[in-house]
């Protein structure tokens, strides 16, 4: 049983002839006639009985038109969702837990408001969650630091971000990733991408971190920095919406290695009404 049945079913039953159906559905008869056959032999019932020119509904027809209207109502209402010009339904989103926290209330609350009829969905995680989610078809988009590096997707730059080193009140000043050399630090999971820029500091200096403790939470991190038990490396707008901000000093990157771009990307070729009124509310910061 198919769509196509159930429309030519509906249209013999609300006209009550063949003839009239096939004129309503632009058809020939013997096409109508076929696929209401084909259609009660799917059954093992007859839907109509026949009286001349004339075709009545059985009970049978009768429980199978209530399910018919409700289906093609629901096939209809699905596809103008998804095809729809007008922001609509389901929009998935995921984010860096920085930008989720700081960057996206604003932005969340001025979107619902524009386009109440959209049901935004928020996760947070690692930006290789995030970029594996989104190929996976999880997300409809994602706030990750970018550009995007996979051949399938494709983004904008949208939040202009600066990475800074925090350690405890009474550390020396922190110039270099030598003068930290060796040093204890606190980062989130392997595949976080702001735990890779620090590394990478290090690295590009000939330098190295001691032992790497990974935390959850930059409430967690903030409060082992502060007690003088490591350093850690967090965005500074981060740092300036947390409690205890002033528990720690923050020493910038040289040169522009602190300097990056929050990037909202997508999978190309996947821009929904949904995802286009994001992007327009979004400015672009220069990549």
């Amino acid at each position: 049983m198919d769509l196509t049945q159930l429309e030519v079913f509906r249209a013999i039953a609300e006209e009550g002839s063949v003839t009239a159906a096939a004129g309503k559905l632009h058809r020939v008869p013997s096409n109508i006639s076929t696929r209401l056959r084909q259609l009660e032999e799917e059954l093992g019932t007859q839907l109509f009985s026949r009286e001349k020119l004339r075709l009545h509904i059985t009970d049978a027809g009768r429980t199978l038109l209530d399910y018919a209207h409700r289906i093609l109502a629901l096939t209809e209402e699905a596809r103008l969702q998804v095809s729809s010009q007008h922001p609509t339904g389901v929009f998935t989103l995921g984010a860096i837990e920085s930008t989720a926290a700081v960057r996206l209330p604003p932005l969340i609350a001025r979107y619902h408001q524009t386009w109440p009829d959209v049901e935004l969905d928020l996760s947070t995680g690692p930006s290789g969650e995030m970029i594996d989610g989104l190929l996976a078809g999880e997300y409809s988009a994602v706030f990750i630091d970018g550009p995007p590096k996979h051949p399938q997707l494709e983004g904008m730059p949208v939040f202009a971000e600066e990475m800074v080193v925090i350690s405890s009140l009474n550390h020396p000043p922190v110039t270099s990733a030598t003068t930290i050399s060796g040093a204890t630090i606190y980062a989130f999971r392997a595949n976080c991408s702001y735990r890779r820029l620090f590394e990478n500091w290090f690295a590009r200096e000939n330098a190295a971190p001691g032992k790497i403790f990974e935390m959850e939470s930059y409430h967690g991190i903030l409060a082992c920095v502060s007690a003088g038990a490591g350093l850690a490396m967090v965005p500074r707008s981060m740092l300036e919406n947390m409690p205890g901000k002033d528990s720690v000093s923050a020493w910038p990157l040289a040169g522009q290695m602190g300097l990056i771009n929050i990037w909202l990307v997508w999978r190309k070729g996947s821009r929904s009404a949904n995802l286009r009124a994001m992007t327009d509310m979004l400015e672009i910061v220069p990549a």
